[in-house]
């Protein structure tokens, strides 16, 4: 089974940036899908950005431009950089895998088989 561990949450102020990388045990296709949810207090939880196995990115309308996914070649290691930063995005943030795509899966949760226990980010 693949394991996901998230890291680089935190407490920012408005308008600041942060780093969350996830570190993936198990074995992993090079074909596989990676992405970032995340879940605030009395909210369901949302796709915030995915990464494909061809290395297509997809984001939510709410971090465009914000935002970035991105992915470590060799180890499966995807990164969200979180740039200008807001009340808003405060949640926790669970990284998402799916070990082997044979299609793109963007933000549907139901199709990643492997989550992490999450990162709290702060936002204030």
């Amino acid at each position: 089974d693949v394991q996901l561990v998230e890291s680089g949450g935190g407490s920012v102020q408005v308008g600041g940036s942060l780093r969350l990388s996830c570190v993936a045990s198990g074995y992993m296709y090079s074909r596989n899908c990676m992405a970032w949810f995340r879940q605030s207090p009395g909210k369901e939880r949302e796709g915030v950005a995915s990464i494909e196995r061809d290395g297509e990115r997809r984001y939510a309308e709410s971090v465009k431009g914000r935002f970035t996914i991105s992915k470590d070649s060799g180890n499966n290691t995807p990164h969200l950089q979180m740039d200008n930063l807001k009340p808003e995005d405060s949640a926790i943030y669970y990284c998402a895998a799916r070990p082997y795509c044979v299609v793109p899966i963007g933000l549907s949760s139901q199709k990643y088989t492997a989550w992490g226990q999450g990162t709290q980010v702060t936002v204030s």
